[in-house]
């Protein structure tokens, strides 16, 4: 599957809506982090980039992974905010310990 999406990523408190050809909310990153998006699900794939502090992320579907302890607590969850782009859902504000989004296939 892929993922064409033209949104703006915002920083702020709530998940809102956006434009998408697979429609996702926009989640926060936690305060004050500049949060790695890896290749995969888990911190043994490499580093694609480094959000900015501030930014908001779409999440199209999620994935278990990696354990990994976080501003909102300790998660396995992996969230995929772009084709072949993962961070981890301990540093993401959805507001469940659980999956918000389907299982990415």
């Amino acid at each position: 599957m892929s993922i064409n999406h033209a949104e703006e990523i915002e920083a702020g408190g709530e998940p809102e809506a956006v434009t998408a050809a697979a429609t996702a909310l926009t989640y926060a990153v936690a305060p004050g982090v500049r949060l790695n998006v890896r290749s995969g699900p888990g911190t043994s794939y490499g580093i694609v980039r480094v959000l900015p502090e501030g930014t908001r992320v779409p999440i199209y579907c999620q994935t278990p992974g990696t354990t990994v302890s976080g501003y909102y607590g300790t998660s396995k969850i992996w969230d995929n905010i772009d084709n072949g782009e993962y961070v981890s859902d301990a540093y993401v504000n959805t507001g469940s310990d659980g999956y918000v989004a389907s299982r990415c296939a």
